[in-house]
């Protein structure tokens, strides 16, 4: 059997794949092969996929974004879904997972996967459950474990470079969260599945229970296990309680399962969670999970925002990347009330593209501040074109400029002919000149 991109990292092995991450990183091709040995760097490609723009994430590296699309038993349309996989990608997804719950899935994910150059994800156990009441016409709690696994070794075959799931249920987690009355119960959708399944069927959790089945398909395929928080917080209220962090232990208990066996693994992280317990949920996960990289979906610092979520999210969300998180799940101003538009996709991953930003500065991260800082030359000199330019949304940037009706101006129209750059410039060169 083929080695993974883990075993041969251990190896002192450099791939290309690593040495193109290494390139756009600005960082040692080792550097990101000792990263993927060590655990705290993933590399998500599955061996049956040829991306265009592979990423690593991790330690040391660039805050990553995802960007969700996908069908809904509601609305099944596939030209929508590819045109949002197309903005996307033009505004810098770095991967994007297909949630699609309606229609065709197999043919939705591979139409996704041949037009998608960046690593794809998934969430299988969404598959197994509507596959149980739509193909074999039972009950989602009979699908059998064979199932659930097939559809793993399915999606795994037909590219998939990254899978959630949600192994850290335990009958032992339920007892806590059955002893711990929660304001919103579990969001997670994929985690109320398991949930559901093991409640019915008086069992443990099959993707526990079955955990060395699941590596060996993740080995087989290198597929990056994404390790799923099916009892995160869905309200601020429920932050940080026993059934989380016990998942999260258990979690920390796998990650070394799976790397023994020459898995690469990822952490995923809590939703809902106050402003003041952002950093401790990451040192948190750092903690239990031995330095794997955390995939945060927000968080959100507050429940009252809908319309608005992607905005809280980037709150959030930096505060969670300066702290050590590696990659954001972006929100849009959809969630909670519908399926996101080509509009609010966009909306979404630029405030998450944001959010990195801020966190990449105080990380340090290579980059980071010169941008900022050539930024800040461009607005000394009133050099409009290289701001809009910089900007991480030009057209929105252009378009703001142009309605200003001043483009040809070094004014806009805020401030007009009282600009403080030119007043202090003014000033400055005479200030200058009594000191000579």
């Amino acid at each position: 059997m083929d080695k993974t991109l883990k075993e041969l990292a251990k190896e002192g092995v450099i791939t290309p794949e690593m040495e193109a991450c290494a390139k756009a990183e600005g960082v040692s091709p080792d550097y990101i092969r000792e990263g993927i040995a060590q655990g705290t760097i993933v590399l998500c490609k599955n061996k049956k996929s040829s991306l265009a723009k592979p990423c690593a994430i991790g330690k040391g590296l660039k805050t990553k974004v995802n960007v969700n699309i996908g069908t809904s038993k509601d609305r099944v349309n596939i030209e929508e879904e590819l045109k949002k996989l197309e903005i996307a990608i033009r505004y810098g997804a770095d991967a994007v997972m297909d949630l699609s719950t309606g229609g065709d899935l197999d043919e939705i994910r591979r139409v996704i996967r041949e037009n998608c150059p960046v690593p794809l994800g998934t969430v299988p156990i969404y598959q197994a459950a509507l596959e149980a009441v739509e193909i074999h016409k039972k009950s989602m709690v009979q699908m059998t474990v064979s199932e659930i696994f097939k559809v793993i070794e399915k999606q795994a075959e037909q590219g998939v470079d990254f899978m959630t799931v949600h192994c850290g249920i335990t009958r032992e987690g339920l007892e806590r969260l059955k002893n711990k009355e929660r304001v919103l119960g579990v969001v997670s959708r994929g985690g109320s599945f398991i949930i559901e399944w093991m409640v019915y069927n008086n069992k443990e959790n099959p993707l526990y229970e079955y955990f060395d089945e699941l590596l060996e398909i993740a080995r087989a395929y290198d597929v990056t296990l994404s390790l799923g928080d099916g009892l995160r917080p869905g309200c601020l209220a429920d932050a940080t309680d026993a059934p989380q962090i016990h998942e999260l232990i258990i979690l920390g208990e796998l990650t070394l399962r799976a790397w023994d066996k020459g898995v690469q693994v990822m952490i995923e992280g809590p939703g809902h969670v106050p402003i003041n317990q952002v950093e401790a949920n990451v040192l948190l996960q750092k903690r239990l999970c031995h330095g794997a990289p955390f995939y945060v979906l927000g968080p959100l610092p507050t429940d009252i925002a809908p319309g608005y979520d992607h905005l809280v999210s980037a709150i959030g969300g930096a505060i969670a990347g300066s702290a050590g998180a590696d990659f954001l799940c972006y929100v849009t101003p959809a969630e909670h009330l519908r399926l996101p538009t080509l509009e609010d996709v966009k909306e979404g991953l630029i405030a998450g593209k944001i959010a990195a930003h801020i966190a990449d500065l105080a990380k340090g991260v290579k980059g980071a501040w010169e941008w900022d800082l050539e930024m800040a030359k461009a607005r000394a000199e009133l050099d409009w074109e290289k701001q809009i330019e910089l900007s991480i949304d030009p057209e929105k940037a252009r378009r703001y400029r142009m309605e200003g009706g001043i483009s040809r101006s070094k004014a806009c129209t805020m401030c007009g002919e009282y600009c403080a750059i030119k007043v202090f410039e003014h000033a400055y060169k005479k200030l200058v000149g009594r000191a000579a």
